[in-house]
């Protein structure tokens, strides 16, 4: 190469040559030759970079027509993501945010990686470097991810993340994230209709999925490294701009303070660190590298003079620009034309950037072969491009049959959620067949597009105006099942059997006349239903089979004491806390009376409670006596349902206390400024103190509970 030439050549030989060339530039006319050499060289440069500027913007260009045509994919796909998330719910909610974020971020990094691309400076180094690289990374496996299940496909993504760095597995992860979208509709699909078959209303559907979770947290994790990669790539770019900036001054210093004898050899080194420099911001490429070839033409104007080392550097070009030429030929004859296009622009960037001016003998031919071949290029791509529109076109056509298929769908008549789900799957069958038909000319796709949504949004809002019906009219049979529930309640411990009997028929009656409740209060208020009637229905029984004498002369014996009880209480003769007791005693002594007559048993402890009353004795003790007398008595009766369902209500009472007392007290840690004389402070500390004698009262009573045998 040309600096090696030149460091071979002994010190002597150089200003031997050097004094040559003076000689030789006594002769005017090769002075004026050489001058006119040298503007051309810069003219030549000049209109280099404007062809080139002119390729640039036609790459540019394709890239729009390209991106905005990704960009109209993109968008169809977040509109039918849309459309199913009204369908499932809001399941597919979160997939069409993270489906629209993602859209954001896919155009942001493009952008960015084009930018980048348009930098390209040495191709043949920067391959070379990536390989180097690649053998010392950790090389990512190939694997064929469609085949995975969702938990396979989330572990994958975490090997990934964990294993590699970001960019050698964003464009794996984002195919990957894809997959997972379309496997998890799917799986909600299958949810969805399993819970339709067992009765359940589609408005009403909601299913949350762990595996869904932890790949909405590995996303979020992808996409923050994604992330922070860019905003290296951004960083790197300014760092390079500083150098290269730095490298002109030095290159402006060099030609302000030329030595004939070592000028070139600094300019090559000045030449080869310039290459050396990655790449730089977009926005600032083509004033830095006017700047640089600016100047690079000052340098050439100083080395006119010294025809040994420009002879050498002409050879050096031409040989590199032929190399080039021969690429771009090649390329030429490339069936893939899209490579072809992008490869040559890499070209143009090394003619460009890298390589400089030819003798002038040379230069319109060789440019005129790489303006030929360049030309050949473009217009493959254009044919190429051609081509690919008509087929679009055929697609618009096909799209317009599939909206006028969904057009064609009478809602007005779908009157049932049988006929709603048929066509909802049918409008599903629709949507993939739109899909499927692959892409249309970017002129028509925003109208296509804007058919085919209107068409389903009209579908979409008769389908949820529909199940916002259904939804109404459950509320309404709702709060009916809930009157005859509340109805049923309060009548099932009547003794007036005769009447109450028909009331409870009719009220089944209207039960089964009455539609569908949400799903969620079901099964609740059918049990309530049920476990009223049941029990009214077993006094009934045990009514119609009758009391036995036995019982019946032991509900005489208790209205006797009864009456004994309360002439005691009322004339306070000697009333203590043991005769109390005692009359207690002798009451569960006389034993149980027949269903109907336990009334006398609720009389009984109407008379304890006036009895306690007139004794003094402190509330809580009284209400747990008396609470103590009613579980006896379960207990003699041996009424296990009633003894369970009594100690399952203390359970629950215990349980709301304890939550109000650490509500209150939670509440007063953030009043922080407050003062404890503050009414409602104190208002709060009384509520606390209340709370807190109320919740002994109860454990005492789930204390003697446990200690019972039953």
């Amino acid at each position: 190469m040309l600096d090696e030439n030149i460091e071979k050549l002994p010190s002597d030989e150089v200003n031997e040559n050097i004094k040559k060339e003076t000689n030789k530039n006594e002769d005017l006319e090769s002075l004026k030759e050489d001058v006119a050499d040298v503007k051309e060289e810069a003219t030549e440069v000049k209109n280099e970079s404007g062809d080139i500027e002119v390729d640039s913007k036609e790459n540019n260009e394709f890239d729009q027509v390209k991106k905005q045509e990704e960009t109209a994919e993109v968008k169809n796909e977040s509109e039918d993501i849309e459309a199913d998330s009204k369908e499932n719910n809001g399941v597919d909610q979160s997939e069409k945010q993270e489906e629209t974020t993602k859209n954001k971020e896919t155009k942001v990094s493009k952008k960015v990686l084009e930018e980048s691309s348009d930098n390209v400076i040495d191709e043949p180094k920067s391959i070379e470097k990536d390989s180097v690289k690649k053998k010392e990374k950790l090389e990512v496996p190939i694997f064929d991810f469609t085949k995975f299940n969702l938990d396979e496909l989330v572990d994958s993504i975490q090997n990934l993340l964990d294993k590699f760095p970001i960019q050698d597995v964003k464009n794996r992860i984002e195919s990957m994230k894809i997959d997972f979208s379309k496997k998890f509709k799917i799986f909600i699909s299958e949810k969805k209709e399993e819970f339709i078959k067992e009765g359940g209303n589609e408005i009403d559907f909601h299913y949350s999925s762990p595996v869904k979770s932890k790949f909405n947290d590995l996303i979020r994790e992808f996409k923050k490294k994604r992330q922070q990669y860019y905003k290296d790539i951004e960083k790197e770019q300014k760092s390079n701009l500083d150098a290269r900036k730095l490298l002109i001054e030095h290159l402006k210093d060099l030609i302000d303070n030329a030595e004939a004898s070592t000028m070139y050899k600094k300019f090559r080194v000045l030449q080869d660190e310039w290459r050396g420099i990655g790449q730089i911001p977009h926005t600032k490429y083509n004033d830095v590298w006017r700047t640089y070839h600016h100047h690079v033409e000052r340098f050439y104007d100083l080395l006119h003079l010294n025809n040994d080392f420009r002879d050498l550097d002409f050879k050096h070009n031409l040989e590199e620009k032929t190399k080039l030429v021969e690429k771009a030929e090649a390329l030429a004859e490339n069936v893939d034309v899209n490579h072809a296009f992008k490869e040559l622009q890499i070209l143009h960037r090394f003619w460009k950037e890298d390589i400089g001016p030819v003798s002038r003998e040379l230069r319109d031919e060789i440019w005129d072969r790489f303006s030929a071949a360049t030309k050949k290029i473009h217009q493959n791509r254009h044919e190429y491009q051609d081509k690919l529109d008509a087929k679009l076109f055929e697609n618009v056509d096909l799209k317009i049959a599939v909206i006028d298929k969904i057009k064609k769908i009478d809602i007005d008549n779908i009157t049932s959620h049988k006929l709603w789900q048929d066509n909802i799957r049918n409008l599903e069958a629709l949507r993939n067949e739109f899909f499927a038909t692959g892409r249309v000319p970017k002129s028509k796709n925003e109208e296509i597009w804007q058919l085919f949504k209107s068409a389903t949004r009209n579908f979409n809002k008769a389908k949820n105006s529909f199940y916002k019906s259904i939804k109404s009219d459950q509320l309404d049979n709702l709060q009916k099942k809930m009157h005859l529930v509340e109805q049923a309640e309060s009548l099932k411990e009547s003794e007036d059997y005769d009447i109450t009997t028909d009331v409870y028929k009719k009220i089944q009656s209207e039960w089964k006349n009455i539609g569908h409740v949400p799903r969620k209060d079901s099964d609740k208020i059918w049990k309530r239903f049920k476990d009223a009637c049941n029990h009214y229905f077993d006094r009934l029984h045990d009514k119609q089979d009758g009391a036995d004498k036995e019982k019946t002369e032991v509900f005489n014996k208790k209205k006797d004491l009864l009456n004994q009880f309360k002439d005691q209480v009322e004339q306070e003769k000697i009333l203590t806390l043991d005769l109390v007791n005692e009359y207690i005693k002798n009451w569960r002594d006389l034993g149980t009376v027949p269903m109907k007559l336990r009334h006398v048993d609720s009389k009984f402890n109407k008379a304890l409670d006036v009895a306690y009353k007139k004794l003094n004795i402190d509330k809580k003790e009284a209400i747990f006596l008396k609470f103590k007398n009613n579980i006896d008595s379960y207990l003699e009766q041996n009424d296990v349902r009633k003894l369970d369902n009594e100690q399952l209500f203390i359970r629950r009472k215990i349980d709301e206390l304890t939550k109000e007392i650490k509500q209150l007290e939670n509440n007063i840690s953030f009043i922080s400024n407050a003062s404890e004389d503050n009414p409602l402070i104190k208002n709060v500390y009384k509520n606390i103190e209340n709370y807190h004698k109320d919740l002994e009262v109860w454990k005492k009573k789930i204390s003697y509970m446990n200690q019972l045998d039953y």
